[in-house]
């Protein structure tokens, strides 16, 4: 995942606080980035990036996919609706590199690692354990994104008028696409990232004792694990999971 802000200092401060993340600083060009790890695993890059005031844009978590190839998974991408906002780039230290809005409008990554991918392993405590896509029409979005990652697409239970549907490869969970709550019509289509806590809780009582809001309060979501969702002091949104060790992500059928 990377995290575009307009304050290193303050994002490195919260998310270290927070998690326990180090970091690494490194500048390409006028651009300065910061390499996070947990126990020498890296986790996140935070690239700092000023914001007009009124700008539409604002800080945000990005959600990053893996892929063989970026070139010809934009050109498939833009293929089937999806926009391209920064073309493909090869970054220092981290690889090649694009970043799309699918046709929903919801943004992310995809990325061919010089490090290559992490093993599919249940996350550390710390560490990033799920995506979410917020999306008007799941059914549609979960296509894109199976057309483009090859995704198995799983129709699991949801609430009267909701859908969940689960996104597969290798026979393990990568992420879901999700309706948005009737409460909130205006929301944007959307990547939510999600990192394990142990306990979400006191992880969102510490959140906001570095300065970060409670965007949902923590509570039991359909998995069985306990959510909340946080804004971090610049305003970019994640979420926290509580998860046991003896809970799975491997997809059985």
């Amino acid at each position: 995942m990377e995290l575009v802000t307009p304050d290193l200092a303050a994002a490195k401060q919260f998310y270290g606080g927070l998690f326990g993340w180090t970091f690494r600083d490194i500048r390409s060009g006028n651009t300065e980035y910061a390499a996070a790890s947990l126990d020498g695993r890296a986790v996140a890059g935070l690239i700092h990036k000023e914001f007009s005031t009124g700008e539409h844009h604002q800080p945000a978590w990005l959600t990053v996919i893996a892929v063989r190839d970026v070139d010809s998974t934009r050109d498939l991408a833009v293929q089937h609706g999806a926009k391209v906002l920064f073309a493909p780039r090869s970054v220092p230290d981290r690889g090649r590199e694009a970043v799309l809005a699918d046709p929903q409008g919801a943004v992310f990554a995809v990325l061919t690692s010089t490090s290559g991918d992490p093993p599919d392993v249940l996350a550390a405590p710390g560490e990033w354990i799920w995506s979410s896509l917020i999306t008007r029409d799941p059914d549609a979005d979960a296509a894109f994104y199976q057309t483009l990652f090859d995704y198995e697409v799983f129709d699991l239970p949801a609430v009267e008028g909701a859908q969940h549907l689960l996104l597969a490869t290798d026979n393990y969970a990568r992420a879901s696409a999700n309706s948005w709550p009737a409460s909130n019509p205006t929301v944007h289509p959307h990547w939510l990232n999600y990192v394990r806590v142990e306990d979400a809780d006191e992880s969102a009582k510490k959140a906001v004792a570095l300065g970060g809001r409670i965007l949902v309060e923590p509570r039991v979501d359909r998995h069985g694990g306990k959510i909340a969702v946080i804004a971090d002091p610049a305003g970019a949104a994640f979420g926290l999971l509580e998860w046991s060790d003896t809970q799975s992500k491997e997809v059985t059928q």
